[in-house]
Formats: structure tokens, C-alpha cells, sequence
């Protein structure tokens, strides 16, 4: 999975896909995200602030940027994009059109450091979501200070020496006695 707070991306965007993805890379921690959208709409103005160029891309705007995000274009305008993107020497990720990327985005799960993506190579974004929402029927809010946990049993056996198979072995157990007192 790519750490998304460490790339230079830029998201093409328009309407409620654009504002979906714009939310999505805020949640992944996208620090360096330009955003352009010629006719962004109030709320996807609103939500990418300063960010905001009310025009497409340049291409040395793309070349500037490892990867980049399309969502809510017409297909024509998509593609093309997509091309000058790929031309310039970035990744590209077009919403909802396989054909037209380099990589699958994931529906994605965050309970503070503890991260879960689900991917269906793009066939179907939806059933990922929902996967996503099933296992964060399982996976609750208290996960996050289960994580916080595991890592300090994680610190202390890799003080005291043990290998990594035992911390893994021991981390095991821990899990599985923890589950068995939280359920």
C-alpha cells in the first residue's frame, strides 16, 4: 500500500466523485495534493480550499507529481488526462474505469494506525466497499488501542531479545486470548 502522506499527487476532479476522492485523500494523509477542477461545485470548492485551481492541469503540473487521481470526468476528457498523466511520467488512478489506470484505489479502513484495504482490481468498487463495511463490523473503533497494545508487547519481546518468529508466535496468542476477553 502506498503511504499517500509521503507522494506528490494530484487529484482532476469533478462533482460528487471528486469530492468522495478529495475526502479520501485527506483521510490517507495526502499532505502534497494539488487539486484541479474547472467547475468544481461549492462543496468540492469548499473541501479542497487553497488547493483549488478552477482549471485543468498543465503538463508540467503532472510531470511535477508521481501520482494522479481522475474522478467525475466525462470519459473523452478522462482519457485524455489519463494519457498526458502517463505521458509526463505518473501513476494514474481513473475512478470507476479500470482500462483507463495503472492502479487500483482500495476502500479502505482506518482505526487509527491499523490499516485494512480492500481491492477487487477495480471490478468492482462497490463490493469492495461493502467487504470494507463488513469487516469494520468486526473490526470496531476499539482496534486502534488493540494495535497500541500489540506494539508495545511488540517493543518489549524485541527488547528482550526474541526472534521474530516467537514475537510472532506470541503475538498470536495474545490476540487470541484478547479476542476471547473482548470477543
Amino acid at each position: 500500500m502506498l503511504d499517500l502522506a509521503r507522494l506528490r499527487l494530484a487529484l482532476v476532479a469533478e462533482g460528487e466523485a471528486g469530492l468522495r476522492r478529495l475526502a479520501a485523500l485527506d483521510a490517507a494523509g495526502a499532505h502534497s495534493l494539488a487539486v484541479f477542477a474547472p467547475e468544481a461545485g461549492t462543496a468540492l470548492a469548499a473541501a479542497a480550499g487553497e488547493r483549488l485551481a478552477r482549471r485543468l492541469p498543465e503538463d508540467s503540473e503532472l510531470a511535477a507529481v508521481q501520482l494522479v487521481f481522475i474522478a467525475g470526468l466525462a470519459p473523452e476528457l478522462r482519457d485524455r488526462i489519463a494519457a498526458r498523466a502517463r505521458a509526463c511520467g505518473a501513476i494514474v488512478h481513473a475512478e470507476d474505469a479500470p482500462a483507463s489506470s495503472d492502479a487500483a484505489a482500495t476502500s479502505v479502513l482506518r482505526r487509527g494506525d491499523l490499516t485494512i484495504a480492500v481491492s477487487t482490481a477495480g471490478k468492482s468498487p462497490a463490493l469492495a466497499v461493502e467487504i470494507r463495511k463488513l469487516v469494520g463490523r468486526v473490526i470496531g473503533p476499539d482496534w486502534s488501542a488493540r494495535l497500541e497494545q500489540a506494539a508495545l508487547h511488540r517493543r518489549q519481546w524485541r527488547a528482550a531479545g526474541l526472534a521474530p518468529a516467537e514475537v510472532a508466535r506470541r503475538t498470536g496468542a495474545w490476540l487470541a486470548q484478547s479476542a476471547g476477553r473482548n470477543g
